[in-house]
């Protein structure tokens, strides 16, 4: 056997950023040299950012990435860095004559081998996904070479994501070509307990190809989607040796005990059937390193999992980090309203950008209670937020003078007040205004457009109700003197906020349950409709009751025009609205019955 240490470089690229993307794998190798590494792996389309959408549709986007490429092998090579082989995503374009339905420039979501300062060899991802939040048929056309390099007497292959995720293609070509190692760039989004499902892929894959497999996830927010990490390293037999933490960068480095390469198989071309209707071409070449020295050994790393409710948590509170650093914004700003889903906001965002950042502004009508008032200051001082107080009821007052409206959109006028005084301080002092909405309101349409919905980031769009509470409380646990982010000394949410009855407080005495269920059923109804797509007959076979069942797939179905105009936030679970869900606004289909 032979010794060879990896590094998975786990970090957070930004996407369209590729001076700097390129600048961080430099440092990020030396980092790896540092401690010993002979093999660095970076995730996919690292050198661009994952997912650039219709930018690799751009000549000009792709000739970059590509002479970025060439530029970041060079500056390794100047830097003393050469000598240690580097394998990174880039976007790459095929030589192809264009036809109809081929994308734009026939992009490549690919991955090249950097040593000595050259480009050795390249590949691309072969199987393009084209489900859930995936477009990649749109965006590129399918890779069919399979690199093996020999690196210190030991065959490395290299495959792309989805390579891992579909059965056939390049993982079946491994195991028969033979190789010490599979590596693969991953860009793979973040969804509830996608960890325990990723490690058993990634076990399996390496039995499949009868070798270990080092799969490096990328790290961080771009838009909806939130990358967890957890890159993961395993043996031929699946056995877990190394994996890196969810939700933080990481240089994950590992000691691997791989068989040496058949030294009789010679560099060249092998043409292979893939499994899947294609063949894949498997390129051997051998590069020139020197004897490797035995480093000294270094103990594997198995960090810690998070449970479920730090794991969403976590999710949430990079994607609002993410978000507002990666678009420039130094502070955010939204309304503080003394409820659950407001306070749960503010606590996320003190958690990820600080709180002497984040701007909350108290706005009672003449229908705010004085506890809701009175909560929402509490939380200011538990947390240090900067707050201030704006009565509107005056300015809904000189509205009400000039138009004559009454009932719902008496309501939605108070909403749009407030909304319009976010926009203005945010226009005023560069702020990113949140919303404070969550899944349970987006679906039935309980939202004011112009109102509640105007905002720039969504954090909490993707959590249920019933979630919202179930957060809260776990959030709280961690305060005190060992709290794993600002040291609180008291519980950052009022419990007040928690166990009071929700309510929109637009009206006198108004609660959510006068004209929706009770949460926990809703959302036991919302989950089966929106991210199973039951239809009406399955939901009612399900035990929902059939009146309910006929209520809330109206108002779903109806509030479609809402949710398209809602900011982006954060996906967390198997189907958000946005990037996964996608209906028709203008659609007169209706469940039978509804």
């Amino acid at each position: 056997m032979v010794t060879l240490r990896v590094a998975l470089a786990q970090s957070n690229p930004t996407v369209g950023d590729l001076d700097g993307n390129a600048a961080k794998l430099v440092e990020w190798t030396r980092r790896a040299a540092d401690r010993g590494a002979q093999l660095v792996v970076f995730t996919e389309m690292f050198l661009t950012g994952y997912p650039a959408e219709d930018l690799v549709l751009r000549t000009s986007f792709v000739d970059a990435s590509i002479a970025t490429l060439d530029a970041v092998a060079t500056r390794l090579a100047a830097e003393g860095l050469g000598e240690i082989p580097v394998v990174v995503g880039y976007v790459d374009r095929a030589n192809l004559a264009p036809r109809a339905g081929q994308p734009k420039g026939a992009p490549l979501d690919a991955a090249a081998l950097i040593h000595r300062g050259a480009v050795r060899t390249r590949t691309a991802k072969h199987h393009l996904p084209n489900y859930g939040v995936f477009d990649e048929y749109r965006y590129f056309v399918r890779g069919d070479r399979l690199p093996i390099f020999r690196l210190h007497g030991v065959d490395v292959a290299v495959a792309v994501c989805e390579d891992l995720w579909q059965e056939g293609g390049p993982v079946a070509v491994v195991g028969q070509a033979g190789a010490g190692l599979l590596v693969a760039p991953n860009a793979s989004p973040y969804e509830r307990e996608k960890d325990d499902f990723r490690l058993e892929l990634v076990a399996r894959r390496a039995r499949e190809a009868g070798c270990a497999l080092a799969y490096a996830n990328q790290v961080g927010g771009q838009d909806e989607l939130i990358f967890d990490g957890d890159s993961i390293i395993v043996g031929a037999d699946g056995e877990l040796i190394a994996r890196a933490a969810q939700f933080t960068e990481e240089l994950l480095v590992a000691d691997l005990e791989v068989p040496p390469a058949d030294e009789s198989i010679a560099p060249g071309l092998y043409p292979y059937d893939a499994g899947d209707g294609s063949v894949i071409t498997v390129e051997r070449l051998v590069l020139d390193t020197p004897p490797a020295s035995a480093p000294a050994p270094e103990p594997p790393r198995l960090a810690p999992r998070l449970d479920d409710l730090a794991e969403v948590y976590s999710a949430l509170v990079l994607g609002v980090r993410d978000y507002a650093a990666k678009n420039g914004f130094d502070s955010v700003i939204f309304g503080l309203s003394g409820g659950i889903d407001s306070a749960l906001t503010a606590t996320i965002a003190a958690d990820a950008i600080g709180p002497d950042r984040v701007n909350v502004v108290l706005m009672p009508s003449r229908y705010s209670t004085e506890h809701s008032l009175d909560d929402a200051q509490d939380l200011v001082e538990r947390q240090g937020l900067r707050s201030r107080v704006v009565p509107i009821e005056g300015i809904v007052d000189a509205f009400e003078k000039e138009i004559e409206i009454s009932g719902l959109a008496a309501e939605n006028l108070q909403a749009r007040v407030r909304g319009m005084l976010l926009m203005s301080l945010s226009n005023e002092h560069g702020h990113l205004v949140l919303t404070t909405g969550n899944k349970s309101e987006l679906a039935t349409g309980y939202s004011t457009l112009y109102g509640d919905s105007a905002g720039g980031y969504a954090p909490i769009k993707d959590v249920p109700k019933t979630m919202v509470w179930q957060l809260a409380r776990w959030r709280n646990e961690q305060s005190g003197p060992a709290d794993f982010l600002y040291g609180f000394a008291r519980p950052p949410i009022p419990e007040n906020s928690i166990e009071k009855e929700p309510s929109a407080e637009l009206r006198p005495d108004q609660r959510d349950t006068d004209s929706l269920p009770p949460y926990e059923v809703l959302d036991r109804l919302l989950d089966d409709y929106v991210e199973k797509d039951m239809g009406r007959e399955e939901l009612i076979a399900a035990g929902h009751d059939p009146a309910l069942v006929t209520r809330v797939i109206r108002l779903v179905d109806v509030a479609e025009y809402k949710r398209r105009q809602y900011p982006p936030g954060p996906k967390i679970t198997p189907k958000n609205f946005g990037r996964d869900r996608r209906l028709p606004i203008t659609n007169r289909w209706r469940e039978v019955g509804s």
